[in-house]
């Protein structure tokens, strides 16, 4: 998403960028603090900084019958799952929050995401929610899947469900908020269109992956609703808000702002 920027394939309009490389949970933690006018964010995380950030209509990770998925060494029931503890890529993360709807309340500890495969291979944690490449290389590394959240999310709901987005700082002000938008969708539309060399980009910022299952990663989660969320992606937002707050996920009232 980011390549059509670096390379200069896209006109910035007098804008300046820089690619800040860090996880999602960072990401999360300096959207507390505005650190950055633009970022990454869970979508669990943007009501918690709705007053400061707007989101972006594009940039959104999103998967249809696919998403964070629970492993253990052995195939645990949902019951089973709630009487052990769970290791998550931190409590910030739309995946936590999921795996809060579909278990109610459960033991878990924080770990980095990238740890969280091994930690549940060497028998550290009974169970590991996993979120980026590890949803297509646990099986690799001798682990069963417990439950796929995106799949029960679609069963569930019926819609994709949202777990990453971008969002913009407000006091950038309107007008700069949607000639900036202009920018990064552009730059999301090129990569797409020149896949192979987006791709080449990123695998510089991968962690070792080889390049049929890198592209079959962007394949799951840089699509049609990345371009744009269109009715349904929108739909899927208010939903999974929805019952966040439901669950008393926040102490604020949810307000789904949109840069137009």
């Amino acid at each position: 998403m980011f390549w059509g920027l670096a390379s200069g394939e896209v006109d910035t309009r007098d804008f300046e960028f820089e690619h800040v490389l860090r996880d999602i949970q960072t990401l999360n933690e300096w959207a507390l603090e505005a650190r950055l006018e633009v970022t990454a964010l869970s979508l669990h995380s943007y009501p918690l900084v709705q007053d400061r950030y707007v989101l972006l209509p594009h940039g959104a990770s999103m998967g249809s019958g696919y998403g964070p998925v629970v492993v253990s060494r052995e195939p645990l029931s949902r019951e089973e799952l709630r009487s052990v503890e769970i290791t998550i890529p931190g409590r910030m993360t739309t995946a936590y929050l999921v795996l809060r709807m579909y278990l109610g309340d459960f033991r878990f500890r924080e770990a980095p995401f990238d740890r969280i495969l091994d930690d549940v291979v060497s028998g550290d944690a009974a169970a590991g929610l996993l979120i980026h490449e590890g949803q297509l290389t646990y099986a690799a590394a001798g682990l069963a899947k417990s439950v796929d959240l995106g799949e029960w999310w679609l069963l569930e709901t019926g819609l994709p469900l949202p777990l990453g987005v971008n969002v913009a700082r407000r006091d950038l002000g309107e007008e700069a908020l949607h000639e900036l938008s202009d920018v990064l969708r552009e730059s999301i539309e090129v990569g797409l269109a020149n896949r192979r060399r987006a791709l080449s980009y990123a695998m510089q910022f991968g962690r070792g992956l080889d390049d049929d299952l890198a592209d079959r990663f962007v394949g799951m989660y840089v699509n049609d609703f990345t371009c744009d969320y269109g009715d349904e992606g929108r739909q899927a937002v208010h939903e999974l808000l929805r019952r966040a707050e439901a669950i008393g996920a926040y102490e604020q009232p949810v307000r789904v702002d949109f840069v137009a």
